[in-house]
């Protein structure tokens, strides 16, 4: 819990009166409840509790106390869940700040993904916003791709479309943003160019196209690259009545794929990397799929401990936050193991501190070694 300062914590909940009516299970103590919950993979309210409170001993040092499991889901039912929202964004730019140190070009991955909510206590707020594929909540994401942390977050309705909520990412000069056909609206393309940043994504199939340039492609990307071009749109007005703000040219990058048919078309406002250079960074996009593997592998965002919609986005928000938690640990400690080997580390030894506990072995190392060379002055 090092990785988050405790006066910003206690500011956020200041700023929200978050504890105004509680008289003993505060934010934190709810914080530290969940993130035990998440780190140690307990599965229901009961093993929450009897989990948290087997270790009565270290509740002391956390500033903490013993919880029960029907004072948890009231808090978890009732209480802000902007609390949670700021400290996650509050510790995604701690490690946004640490990746701005470390890495040149920054690079990120913008996606979502559903999160299934099914069950008659579910169906009161997610029946009415599903679709055909999915009922739920979905969750957004921009991912760092170097320290592999996301950098900002959402959550909408099953049905909404995902470029609304694409429109509140903040955009930064100089930057890199990669995401899928899913995100196509020339007028957002616009703000990021106007932003100083750049993108790559898809065209889609029917993008009404006016060729410019052929550009040349090397002989080493010929087998992986089809075509290359300088391209801008036709229309100034699309159907709809919308008009098309994004005037500026644009690569038109048609790469071969083994296992389909049908090439992938990248669309990007980068006029000087080279063509493979533009493929691999969309090939990176992968990168956050990946996280939302992970995050729903070894998190708990799969079994609720609520089933009111403030539970479900709390238990979320602590979810990103013990992921946050463990990247910040991994990148303090210097470890080289992976964030998997890392977190069954933590999970194995969670209650432990480590640097206490080497202090007191060498401590009694040095006594027995001081009562050694004493003995032998005795019975010399």
């Amino acid at each position: 819990m090092k990785g988050l300062s405790r006066g910003a914590f206690d500011r956020i909940v200041e700023q929200h009166q978050a504890d105004k009516y509680s008289k003993k299970f505060r934010c934190w103590d709810q914080l530290l409840t969940m993130v035990y919950g998440q780190l140690s993979g307990a599965g229901s309210l009961r093993q929450v509790e009897a989990g948290f409170n087997s270790h009565i001993a270290h509740h002391y040092h956390l500033d903490t106390g013993c919880i029960k499991r029907s004072t948890l889901a009231d808090a978890n039912g009732k209480r802000k869940e902007a609390v949670f929202a700021d400290t996650a964004q509050l510790l995604m730019g701690q490690a946004s700040r640490q990746m701005r140190k470390q890495v040149k070009q920054l690079l990120y991955l913008l996606d979502s993904t559903s999160i299934t909510l099914k069950g008659a206590k579910f169906d009161t707020w997610t029946l009415e916003n599903r679709t055909r594929n999915t009922q739920g909540i979905k969750l957004h994401v921009l991912l760092a791709s170097e320290p592999h942390a996301p950098v900002w977050h959402d959550f909408s309705a099953a049905n909404v479309n995902d470029v609304e909520k694409a429109i509140a990412v903040p955009l930064r000069e100089g930057a890199l943003y990669v995401f899928d056909k899913g995100y196509c609206d020339y007028n957002w393309w616009h703000r990021i160019d106007a932003a100083g940043a750049k993108f790559v994504t898809r065209f889609k199939r029917n993008a009404a196209l006016r060729v410019e340039q052929e550009l040349p492609i090397p002989p080493e990307a010929a087998p992986i690259v089809l075509q290359d071009r300088i391209v801008r749109f036709k229309h100034k007005h699309p159907r709809g009545g919308c008009v098309n703000l994004y005037d500026k040219p644009l690569r038109y990058i048609s790469i071969a794929r083994c296992d389909k048919p049908i090439p992938l078309i990248l669309a990007t406002n980068d006029l000087r990397s080279t063509a493979l250079e533009i493929a691999q960074r969309y090939q990176g996009r992968w990168q956050v799929e990946l996280f939302f593997k992970w995050i729903k592998q070894h998190l708990k965002i799969k079994q609720f401990l609520g089933c009111s919609e403030n539970a479900v986005r709390i238990q979320i928000l602590t979810a990103l936050i013990s992921y946050l938690l463990v990247v910040l640990y991994k990148q303090v400690q210097g470890l080289k193991q992976s964030l998997w080997e890392c977190l069954c580390l933590i999970r194995a030894t969670l209650f432990q501190r480590p640097d206490i506990d080497v202090s007191l072995y060498r401590r009694r190392r040095s006594r027995l070694e001081q009562l050694a060379q004493v003995q032998i002055g005795l019975f010399s």
